[in-house]
C-alpha cells in the first residue's frame, strides 16, 4: 500500500491529470478528429468491474449482476488510450448509468468546473455543435455526452452514426483492456478490502498513463490493441484473446433532453453529408 500510495502521489498530477483549459481539452478533441474521425469529442466514457472479496459485513452491497463481488472503475480515455478521468469504489450493484449520474463528473460537467469548450461550428459547415463525451447506450444522452441510436428499426444514416461513434468509443474498451492484461491482478479476484482496491488502481491507472507516454511501442506492441486494415476492417488486439474486464451492467439512462435529440440528429445527417462522410463507411453497416 505504502509503494502504490508513493506511485501516485509522484505520477498523479502529471500523469493522470483531467485537463482544466479549453486548449487542452481542444487538443484531445483534434486527437479524436484526426484518428477518428469524430469532431468535438473530449473523452470516451466507460464502466468496468473490477473483482474483489465480499468484504465483512457488507452485504449484498458489492454483489453485482454476475454474482460476484465487485467495485466499479468508471473513466473517461482519450484518442490514444490514456485515461483522463477516473472514479472507484462504487459497490458492483450500480449500473453505468447509476455511477455516472451520481460521480463527481456529472456534477463537474452540470456546473461548467471542467472548462469544456463553448459550442462551435462542425468542420466545414455552419452547423454549431458543442463539445462532448462518447459512451454506450447505458449512459444518458446530454447535450455533453452523445450515445448511440437505440438498436430497433435503425435506418441507414442512424447505422452510420452508431458506426462512428462506435469506432471513436472504442479507445475506451481499448484502455481497460491493455490495463488488465499488462496488470494482470485485475483478471483475478483481489482479496483486499475495497479501499485498499483502489489504491492498487490509481496507481496502475498512473502507471499506465506513464508507460504510454514515455515506452508506449514496448508496453503496447503492434497487434495488441485493435487496428483496421487497409480497407478498415476491424483487426481485433491480442488483448481480447487474453480476455479483459467485464462491463458494468446496463441500467438504460431514460427521458434525453429535446435539445440532446435533436445534437444527435444533427450529428447523423453530419457524418452521411459531404463535409463529415468517410468514404468506407456504408461498407461497415
Amino acid at each position: 500500500m505504502e509503494t502504490c500510495t508513493a506511485l501516485t502521489s509522484v505520477l498523479r498530477e502529471d500523469y493522470l491529470k483531467t485537463p482544466s483549459t479549453i486548449s487542452e481539452w481542444k487538443a484531445v478533441a483534434k486527437d479524436f478528429a484526426d484518428k477518428w474521425h469524430f469532431p468535438h469529442c473530449l473523452g470516451a466514457i466507460d464502466g468496468k468491474h473490477i473483482f474483489i472479496q465480499p468484504p465483512a459485513k457488507s452485504g449484498s452491497m458489492f454483489h453485482n449482476y454476475k454474482s460476484r463481488f465487485s467495485i466499479i472503475l468508471m473513466a473517461v480515455v482519450d484518442a490514444n488510450y490514456k485515461f483522463l478521468y477516473a472514479s472507484a469504489g462504487t459497490q458492483g450493484r450500480v449500473s453505468d448509468a447509476g455511477v455516472f449520474a451520481h460521480s463527481d463528473l456529472k456534477h463537474a460537467m452540470d456546473t461548467g468546473m471542467l472548462s469544456f469548450p463553448p459550442a462551435d461550428t462542425l468542420p466545414h459547415t455552419d452547423a454549431m455543435m458543442p463539445y462532448m463525451l462518447v459512451g454506450d447506450e447505458a449512459y444518458p444522452l446530454r447535450a455533453d455526452l452523445m450515445k448511440p441510436y437505440p438498436l430497433r428499426n435503425l435506418n441507414q444514416n442512424q447505422r452510420i452514426y452508431n458506426y462512428r461513434l462506435s469506432r471513436a468509443r472504442r479507445v475506451v474498451e481499448n484502455a481497460f483492456g491493455i490495463l488488465a492484461n499488462r496488470f494482470r491482478v485485475f483478471r483475478t479476484t483481489i482479496c483486499l478490502d475495497p479501499d485498499k482496491v483502489v489504491t492498487i488502481l490509481f496507481a496502475c491507472l498512473c502507471l499506465h498513463n506513464f508507460l504510454r507516454h514515455h515506452s508506449a511501442d514496448a508496453y503496447v506492441p503492434p497487434g495488441y490493441i485493435d487496428c483496421e486494415d487497409a480497407n478498415h476492417q476491424l483487426m481485433e488486439g491480442a488483448w481480447r484473446r487474453e480476455g479483459g474486464l467485464q462491463s458494468v451492467s446496463m441500467g438504460q439512462a431514460r427521458n434525453p433532453s429535446v435539445e440532446a435529440k435533436k445534437q444527435r440528429d444533427v450529428l447523423c445527417q453530419y457524418f452521411v453529408s459531404p463535409a463529415g462522410s468517410v468514404s468506407w463507411q456504408e461498407h461497415m453497416v
